[in-house]
């Protein structure tokens, strides 16, 4: 009895065996074409790698943004080439956990680093869009400085007094951003005072005439003196003229020379600068001087003593 059950046992196994060996055989060929397909897909990769790197690392200031880019196209193409290799040998329902998988890690990631993920995905995003480049001067939130290094996290500006922030590229991406580099020009706005003895529009055509002079003033035919309106001591003027910005002569420069020719130009015209002045009134109603009102309660004092 034993001696049948074995020999039973035996030969289920002995024909799983030779069933497994046949599939094994008949699954040869697919097994032959997806560690083909799988090669193929890989040198795909590698080819799309250096040409698509190459152009990349063309078009984009950033080597760390080319090299990411092309990392994640040569790895898509690869996991393509797995997925159809193993969907053709039959392995349909491994192809969908994998997937599934992936999306599960993902999700996780994504929450785990959403701070880094962010910043990443603003570095990409600002790599593409390419709002400003390496050595133009920018500012966005209370950033102010020329851009010094553009990371994949990160952006390197170094400011006017010297020192090196570095900025999270989510800030960049969020608020608003000024490119003052990327039309080659800037408009420089100098308030001034003068008298309400002088003439407005006298005092516009002065200064026009002599700012148009220095040699850093470009757009001629578009400087300009407006009127701001009345103030305490003064009528306050705008002078308004552009500058090649970046260019020989600086921001800081430009408008150092630019208030001193004003001065100049004004004082050689007549037309007073004038100080803040400042009116004392003693009367209740308005309108009595000082000396008037010392005077009167120095005669009153004197009745009273008489």
């Amino acid at each position: 009895m034993n001696l049948n059950v074995l020999d039973n046992f035996s030969g289920l196994i002995e024909e799983k065996l030779h069933t497994w060996l046949q599939e094994l055989i008949m699954h040869i060929p697919n097994v032959v074409v997806a560690f083909l397909i799988v090669f193929i897909f890989s040198l795909m990769a590698r080819f799309f790698g250096k040409v698509i790197g190459n152009i990349l690392r063309k078009g984009l200031d950033s080597k760390q943004i080319a090299d990411l880019l092309t990392s994640i196209g040569k790895v898509s193409i690869l996991i393509a080439g797995i997925f159809i290799s193993l969907d053709f040998i039959g392995l349909k329902g491994t192809v969908t956990s994998l997937l599934a998988g992936a999306g599960i890690v993902g999700l996780a990631i994504g929450f785990a680093f959403q701070d880094m993920t962010e910043n990443l995905i603003a570095g990409i995003a600002m790599g593409i869009r390419k709002p400003f480049q390496v050595g133009d001067v920018i500012r966005a939130d209370s950033v102010f400085g020329t851009v010094k290094t553009i990371n994949l996290r990160n952006t390197l500006v170094e400011t006017f007094f010297g020192q090196l922030e570095i900025v999270p590229n989510k800030i960049l991406f969020r608020n608003i951003l000024t490119n003052f580099s990327v039309n080659r020009i800037r408009c420089i706005e100098i308030p001034v005072g003068i008298s309400y003895a002088d003439d407005p529009e006298e005092a516009a055509k002065v200064i026009v005439e002599q700012l148009n002079q220095c040699d850093f003033v470009i757009k001629k035919d578009e400087t300009a003196v407006y009127a701001e309106g009345f103030g305490d001591s003064s009528i306050n003027l705008l002078v308004w003229f552009w500058i090649d910005y970046p260019g020989e002569t600086g921001f800081m420069q430009a408008r150092h020379q630019a208030v001193a020719v004003i001065n100049d130009a004004l004082k050689s015209a007549n037309i007073l600068i004038p100080f803040p002045i400042r009116t004392l009134d003693f009367a209740i109603k308005g309108g009595e001087k000082l000396n008037a009102m010392l005077n009167k309660q120095s005669d009153d004092n004197q009745n009273e003593i008489n």
